[in-house]
């Protein structure tokens, strides 16, 4: 039977514009539309599938898997990003598409090929991963907020193009304790390139609508360019913030701990660590690290993006020498989601 189209976004999700100015839902994950189950069986479940079609297709000559992928990529912007693209990792806002999921998907990313990729179980796994990273520290600001006055709230996202992480971040606290979120919030985007920032600030402001999940809150939207390579804005960021009496919080969500290199990784998370002058900068730092198994070092062979697969045992050492520890850490097959705090 053909695949029918989706439903069109309900009333009650908000939209944002893209710079090349198309409309698409806003990712909530405390909407039931966007909500990915998070219990362990349900994860699993989403791997276990995940590997089934992984297994299928190895069976499928490499000659004639090129053929279908090409097929597919001339059906699906979503597909031709994934197997068309000389970048070495998938864009912010590509990525961000496919975590809306097929029912939400809008023109021009709404064509059954587009749908049948979003409602893989690997694209499943990675809204799994967005929705752990968001709660992971949302959970670990919670008694910092309640410990403090009202500083100011600062959550920094490194390469996170359109940072929902940090945007559901405060939309979880809503929900949570409404309460601790009576100051200033304001989410630094730290990031190269311009399209998924553009959209996140665009995003952030329809939820700050009436009637919408933040109205009503003093949260604001600050981008940098910014190459992790060459951490000394971070480095000035946290020095100006700490010296103003801010709470930080920081969090890289398919980014940092996943594409960057062990120095980089070491250098971004000592510039979190301390102001520079001894003082404490950020109290927790979130992320994604690629889990060291054969089924996913394989997909990363095929797709030719510059994942680094570490896995929790090859991570653990480099927070370590920047001054962390993994406080917890959350499973989604293909990645860990880690809250790390600073070290006694």
């Amino acid at each position: 039977m053909p695949t029918q189209p989706a439903a069109p976004p309900a009333s009650d999700i908000a939209m944002a514009t893209t710079r090349a100015g198309y409309a698409l839902p806003v990712v909530d994950v405390t909407h039931p539309r966007f909500a990915v189950p998070d219990d362990p069986q349900a994860a699993r479940a989403l791997h276990e599938a995940f590997i089934s079609g992984e297994r299928r297709r190895a069976r499928i000559p490499k000659f004639i898997m090129r053929m279908m992928l090409r097929s597919a990529a001339r059906k699906s912007r979503l597909v031709h990003a994934l197997v068309q693209s000389k970048a070495e990792y998938l864009d912010g806002l590509t990525t961000y598409v496919m975590k809306l999921g097929a029912d939400n998907l809008v023109p021009p990313f709404d064509t059954p090929m587009d749908r049948r990729c979003a409602a893989s179980p690997h694209v499943g796994l990675l809204r799994l991963r967005m929705q752990q990273t968001a709660r992971l520290v949302a959970d670990g600001l919670t008694d910092e907020l309640a410990a403090g006055d009202r500083a100011p709230l600062h959550l920094i996202n490194i390469g996170g193009g359109p940072a929902l992480d940090s945007i559901n971040t405060v939309i979880l606290l809503r929900r949570m304790r409404p309460d601790l979120l009576q100051r200033p919030i304001v989410i630094h985007v730290l990031d190269s390139a311009e399209d998924g920032p553009f959209f996140g600030a665009n995003a952030l402001d329809a939820l700050k609508a009436a009637g919408r999940p933040l109205h009503g809150l003093d949260v604001s939207w600050q981008h940098r360019g910014y190459d992790w390579n060459a951490p000394a804005t971070l480095q000035d960021l946290v020095a100006t913030l700490t010296s103003a009496g801010g709470l930080l919080a920081a969090s890289s969500e398919g980014a940092l701990f996943e594409y960057g290199s062990d120095e980089a990784i070491v250098a971004n998370l000592q510039a979190l660590r301390t102001d520079g002058a001894g003082a404490q900068g950020a109290c927790l730092v979130a992320g994604s690290v690629t889990r060291r198994d054969e089924v996913r070092q394989r997909m990363i062979e095929q797709t030719g993006f510059k994942l680094i697969p570490r896995g929790l045992a090859g991570f653990a050492p480099l927070a370590a020498r920047a001054g962390f520890v993994i406080a917890k850490s959350e499973n989604a097959w293909l990645s860990d989601q880690v809250l790390l705090r600073p070290a006694a």
